[in-house]
């Protein structure tokens, strides 16, 4: 039997002994898991108990006060350690449903990529989602990847779901990584282990490229495998009870800058070593990792490949989309009417040509604090328009102005 070393976090999760059961219920092959659980858990929290896996060979539980963690990547770096040499693992979230046999659905996808020449191939998605209220209705039928959302103030890349077509019938080349779910050979615990001093934001991005350098070719499953909860609403996160997290985090974002160049940030010799353990590989290069995704860290720009989805590789002759910020303040007196459906705000270049729209649903409560914050990468636009959709006007009042 193929042995996969199972990686799961769990933080106060009441899904956690659900998603166990029903991992090992759906496995083919159950008994070639070795299940790894960073168990953070609070005693207040009578019904998060392991003990029907305290004498389950499989488990490695490693028990954790939920007062002692240091955040996520802390404990998938803690889970890492206890890698044995198993052939493949998974990374997983503590909330989670799975399709039937998805331990062969995930070594045969794997298999046949590397016998099309992918030495290294690392299945990893924002996968489709369930919700725990009302499960199995709500599984989302289509499998989902991830595209470009935006860089943070920070300069941290953020990802969101996409749709993928259902008529798709080998795994898709994929830029990005996802820390809920990751698919690949075992031997990614000991080359790319999570950094430990990264809090959470940076995670994702940095594991990505990390991955990319040490020569892992990223890819989305075409497939259904398993369900991922992504509001985890009503229950506790690590950031609820931990009061200095915006410290840890802010560390985190420059240990990310600092990692990808991001603005212009210099790796001295002093910093590599701060990074020692944690840094890129030399299979291929940052500048590989930009030609490839489409994105490039020292001024913040994208492709437009990289913007619309289109699926890697970029070329080197790409040209680069530079990131835009502006904040524009109206003047909410200007507008009248009490019934707005929306208001468009519309971004155009010095030619006159469109750049950029977004559509404001929320236009009525905007109203009350008048300021719009775009943070996106389009080519520099040299005029603005906002313009109000009433029920009754149709296209009414019109802002204008010069960016």
């Amino acid at each position: 039997m193929e042995s996969i070393f199972i990686q799961i976090a769990s933080y106060r999760d009441p899904e956690l002994i659900p998603t166990i059961d029903d991992l090992l219920a759906n496995a083919s092959n159950p008994d070639a898991l070795t299940i790894c659980i960073a168990h953070q858990h609070s005693k207040d929290d009578e019904w998060d108990t392991l003990e029907k896996y305290a004498d389950d060979g499989r488990f490695i539980i490693i028990d954790i006060p939920h007062n002692e963690s240091l955040g996520a990547c802390w404990a998938r770096n803690q889970i890492q350690q206890h890698y044995s040499g198993e052939k493949y693992t998974l990374q997983l979230d503590s909330h989670h449903r799975f399709v039937k046999g998805w331990d062969t659905i995930c070594i045969n996808m794997l298999e046949d990529l590397k016998l099309k020449g992918h030495d290294k191939p690392l299945l990893t998605s924002y996968i489709s989602s369930y919700n725990p209220k009302n499960d199995p209705e709500d599984r989302q039928k289509t499998p989902w990847g991830m595209s470009f959302d935006k860089f943070t103030p920070e300069g941290i890349v953020f990802f969101i779901p996409q749709h993928m077509d259902n008529k798709v019938d080998e795994p898709i080349k994929a830029r990005f990584y996802s820390a809920h779910f990751a698919f690949t050979i075992g031997e990614f615990c000991k080359e790319v282990q999570h950094d430990p001093n990264i809090y959470f934001h940076g995670e994702e991005i940095t594991i990505a490229v990390r991955a990319y350098t040490y020569g892992y070719d990223l890819f989305h499953p075409h497939k259904i495998i398993a369900w991922h909860e992504y509001t985890r609403e009503g229950r506790s996160k690590h950031w609820d009870d931990h009061k200095s997290w915006t410290y840890k985090n802010d560390l985190a974002h420059a240990r990310t800058r600092l990692l990808l160049g991001i603005d212009g940030s210099a790796c001295t010799p002093c910093n590599e070593k701060s990074l020692k353990g944690y840094n890129l590989g030399t299979h291929r290069s940052l500048k590989d990792y930009e030609t490839y995704a489409g994105i490039r860290f020292t001024d913040r720009s994208i492709t437009d490949a990289c913007s619309n989805n289109i699926l890697p590789p970029g070329s080197r002759e790409d040209a680069f989309l530079p990131n835009f910020k502006n904040i524009f303040r109206f003047d909410p007196n200007h507008f009248k009417h009490k019934d707005y459906r929306f208001a468009a705000l519309i971004l155009k270049d010095a030619k006159g040509f469109e750049v950029y729209r977004k559509d404001y649903y929320n236009f009525k409560d905007m109203i009350n604090n008048p300021i719009i914050e775009v943070n996106v990468n389009i080519s520099t636009p040299k005029y603005w328009i906002l313009w109000a959709y009433s029920e009754t006007a149709e296209w009414a009042e019109r802002l204008d102005g010069v960016v």
